[in-house]
């Protein structure tokens, strides 16, 4: 028997996460310790995932499948496409930086405060979200999926809620109350997604029988499985609509950024670089391989939801008083470019819409990071609180920058080799909607070079005065992402290359062809 290498990937941050809460209260060091070499051990598993995974190989390798509820027919499978390989890297890789970057986040309140933070649950709940994102991306059965789907909202809930950011300009107890909000609105949008998906996967058995993916995806290909059209159409609607929340897709995106501007900035993160990912990996994975012809359908209507949420996010970003709000909603906007890219049903719009995922992760991290790095030193969120930062932190405001620039998908950077990929894959299917989604990319240099601007620019403020520049921890959390952002943005190939033929399967799976150019090329 192999060693089980993808269940082996999910459980060694789950056991890391039982250790970390495991340590004694007065041994807070050690839980910070013990989850760091918890996540390097993770991303060093992943990595071997990668290694071992042969784009032209099977679709779905390294597969486990064990006899789990036999009775209904739910098993135990596991398997990964070069999508789903391409994010568990993108998760193991991000949840070391993030547990560098919340090293003190936890840390005790001053004294008299009325609020405790158990530092060894943060940084435990941060390695069982892990376990749950990487199982989530490995499980090809839809039964298990749903469960870690719906479970990785738990510790979310608590991480939220219970370690919010400490800058905040209405004192603690207005915090808390915000926080709880935050946290609240969060699980409600998110259970409420969960429980519409639900009835569709019990739909899904009573149709199909069983819920194994690679088998009722093979038995519809077959002929073997038949589903009546409204059948097939309601179900891909529940799937959907618990998607598009986890996205988080217009009009359901209400949610992040009061999720965001109330965390910490590596929980911020963990939401919009990790978490979120599972909704729109979801879509390419379930949806369009299990609901082909309802997913053509609702194409049209999915489409115009997307280029909504790009410019309605930009439009919001660029209002914005709160730095970690803007990020939220410049999010939402990226957001819509990847699933704008997944339905365009084209290889360059989903092989752009995958790689979105990874290069807006790394993105979102180094701003995310960098600006949590800003809000604890001045103790504010507000953008007018801040003012000639670069002349006295110089190495914060360029590594600002350069997130800010990979935002805006600047050339050279990474996210501006997925962003093109994407409007040329919409462009030969959607030219309408491909030139209205073009005024996004407008938008997003005038909310990202405003922030700088007004942030770090200008005359000094005297309560940034005394900034200091970035610390050698920091520098070590945000360096090798900087580098990788770069290394991504002139070579994109290492990526795509383990992309490409799962989005060629995807393509196939849904009956679609790339588009022939109207004018041949010259011979």
């Amino acid at each position: 028997m192999s060693f089980p290498l993808l269940t082996a990937t999910a459980a060694l941050p789950a056991i890391g996460a039982i250790a970390t809460a495991a340590v004694p209260a007065a041994r807070r060091t050690a839980a910070k310790w013990l989850a760091l070499l918890f996540s390097l051990a993770t991303l060093a598993l992943a990595i071997t995932v990668l290694v071992r995974f042969d784009p032209d190989g099977d679709r779905y390798q390294l597969t486990e499948s064990h006899s789990w509820i036999a009775d209904f027919g739910v098993r135990y499978e596991l398997g990964v496409d070069g999508i789903a390989v391409a994010l568990i890297a993108l998760t193991a890789l991000l949840i070391p930086f993030i547990v560098l970057a919340g090293w003190h986040d936890a840390d005790p309140l001053e004294t008299g405060s009325r609020r405790w933070r158990p530092t060894q649950g943060f940084f435990a709940l941060i390695l069982a979200v892990e376990a749950m994102v990487i199982i989530s991306f490995e499980a090809t059965d839809v039964f298990l999926f749903y469960i870690f789907f719906e479970a990785m909202l738990i510790p979310m809930y608590f991480l939220i809620g219970g370690f919010g950011d400490r800058a905040h300009e209405h004192g603690e107890e207005k915090a808390a109350t915000q926080r709880s909000y935050a946290a609240v609105k969060f699980l409600l949008y998110n259970l409420a997604g969960g429980l519409i998906m639900l009835a569709a996967v019990v739909g899904l058995y009573v149709v199909a029988g069983n819920f194994s993916l690679t088998e009722i995806a093979q038995a519809r290909a077959n002929g073997e499985l038949e589903m009546a059209t409204s059948t097939e159409r309601w179900l891909f609607l529940g799937f959907f609509f618990a998607f598009a929340v986890k996205a988080p897709l217009w009009p359901l995106h209400t949610w992040l950024p009061n999720a965001m501007q109330e965390s910490t900035a590596p929980v911020a993160v963990l939401i919009t670089a990790v978490v979120d990912k599972v909704g729109t990996f979801a879509m390419l994975r379930f949806c369009l391989q299990l609901f082909p012809e309802a997913s053509t359908w609702a194409t049209p209507v999915i489409m115009v939801l997307a280029v909504i949420s790009i410019i309605y996010g930009a439009l919001l970003a660029v209002g914005q008083r709160d730095i970690k709000r803007l990020i939220a909603y410049a999010s939402i906007s990226h957001f819509g470019f990847i699933v704008m890219g997944i339905f365009a049903m084209t290889s360059q719009g989903q092989s752009g819409a995958t790689l979105y995922m990874v290069n807006h992760g790394i993105s979102t991290a180094v701003l995310m990071l960098i600006a949590g790095f800003l809000i604890s030193r001045r103790g504010s969120r507000l953008i007018a609180d801040f003012g000639g930062v670069q002349k006295v932190a110089p190495v914060l405001a360029g590594t600002f920058l350069i997130g800010g620039l990979a935002t805006l998908s600047l050339p050279g950077l990474a996210p501006f080799v997925s962003e093109f990929l994407v409007l040329v894959g919409t462009f030969t299917r959607y030219p309408v909607i491909g030139i209205i989604a073009t005024f996004g990319i407008v938008l997003a240099a005038l909310y990202t070079l405003v922030l700088y601007q007004r942030t770090m620019t200008g005359p000094v403020k005297p309560e940034v005065a005394a900034m200091p520049d970035l610390r050698v921890r920091e520098i070590a959390v945000v360096a090798p992402l900087v580098v990788l952002l770069v290394f991504l943005g002139v070579y994109p190939k290492p990526v795509t290359d383990v992309v490409n033929p799962a989005v060629k399967q995807t393509l196939s799976d849904v009956q679609k062809k790339d588009p022939q150019p109207e004018v041949e090329a010259a011979k």
